[in-house]
């Protein structure tokens, strides 16, 4: 057994090799001194889906050998996929087991976030929503990615944007922001002009972006949580360059609690925290500069489902306080759940919209109608 999981880790191309070994000898080190329980946490964090599917083959072998093995994880697919038997834990507390003839995502759910699938979503869909705050006219950049693109979004609205990968959200989002160089196009909020070249025209402005990737764009990992939530608002609560250390206290301890931040203290690092509490830490920091536009892309990416519970609350009052979110999403239940309207990307261009309030039912099957680029939209 020892040398057939070295072996498999030899014979892979040097990159992956790195990752795979870091999971396999510790494997073959406990079995070696004859353990008969492995506890694995988190094992796929840092596996490409290949490397994965490498670990799930070892697991179903060390199963069959009698190896009991505790799987923590967040993945759902990862649990469907192994588990002979889950138990579920919510704030510190045994919430009860299921064994494989019970799992169902409507059971895991309610267990997980202490109510149903229905419930999950919480956002009210807005059927009479506010004045327009956010226009975009005619915005495009010199690559291609995005062709000149118009969308409104209202106050107290929440406007979903879907596609495929590669469609141009997240590249139509940066424009907006001034985070890359836009060929045309003109942003306005509340009816007035903006000058947006740079992020930091926008912040002024009140618009925040919440980037795809909170790790390589977001966060500052080596910084505490106290400095990523007050990062934005350093300059206007600096009197003559001093910073007013205990005017960033009093934000990052209500930011803590107003967004169920777990953690031991304001000084550990945001590279120390769960991808739920680093992806709330990135949300405090935006709604610290409040804004009157928050783009949200792909808001929920890695997070486990009571992070996702806790971000859709958070979403929601915001709404429901006037803010205008756009929201770029991959998951369609999610778009679906969420949106007030949903824009719908194909190749660089906005090519359809579903607003339930003129008639045009928000379901997957649409959204994937147009995303594809068939030739008329289903019928529900």
């Amino acid at each position: 057994m020892l040398k057939s999981l070295i072996s498999r880790t030899a014979k892979t191309p040097r990159a992956p090799r790195i990752r795979r070994v870091c999971v396999s000898p510790k494997i073959a080190r406990a079995l070696k001194d004859k353990s008969r329980v492995l506890v694995m946490d988190e094992p796929t964090a840092a596996l490409s889906d290949r490397e994965s599917e490498h670990l799930f083959e070892v697991i179903r072998k060390l199963r069959r050998d009698g190896i009991a093995i505790i799987y923590i994880s967040h993945r759902m697919e990862e649990i469907y996929a192994l588990a002979d038997r889950i138990s579920v834990l919510r704030d510190g507390q045994y919430i009860g087991s299921l064994t494989r003839s019970e799992i169902s995502p409507q059971r895991l759910v309610q267990m997980m976030v202490g109510r149903s699938m229905q419930d999950f979503y919480e956002h009210q869909r807005q059927m009479h929503p506010g004045p327009v705050v956010l226009e975009v006219r005619n915005m495009s950049d010199a690559r291609k990615k995005v062709e000149p693109t118009s969308f409104k979004v209202h106050a107290g609205e929440i406007v979903g944007l879907a596609g495929l990968v590669g469609a141009g959200r997240t590249e139509l989002c940066r424009l907006i922001f001034g985070a890359d160089r836009k060929a045309s196009g003109e942003v306005f909020l509340n009816g007035k002009k903006l000058e947006i070249n740079t992020p930091s025209d926008a912040i002024a402005a009140g618009i925040g972006y919440v980037p795809e990737d909170r790790k390589d764009q977001g966060l500052f990992l080596e910084m505490s949580a106290r400095k990523n939530i007050a990062i934005n608002t350093l300059k206007q609560d600096a009197k003559v360059g001093v910073v007013n250390w205990g005017s960033v206290n009093r934000l990052s301890t209500e930011a803590v609690e107003n967004f169920n931040i777990r953690l031991a203290n304001l000084e550990i690092r945001a590279l120390d925290l769960s991808g739920g509490n680093q992806q709330k830490l990135l949300l405090a920091r935006w709604l610290a500069i409040k804004p009157r536009v928050l783009m949200l892309d792909e808001p929920t990416r890695g997070v486990d489902i009571g992070a996702k519970s806790e971000i859709y609350r958070i979403m929601s009052e915001l709404a429901a306080q006037g803010v205008a979110i756009l929201m770029v999403s991959s998951e369609l239940a999610e778009i679906v759940g969420m949106s007030d309207r949903v824009l719908v990307m194909r190749e660089g261009q906005l090519v359809g919209e579903l607003d339930g309030s003129l008639g045009k039912e928000i379901t997957q099957e649409k959204i994937m109608h147009y995303a594809t680029g068939a030739s008329e939209v289903l019928e529900s």
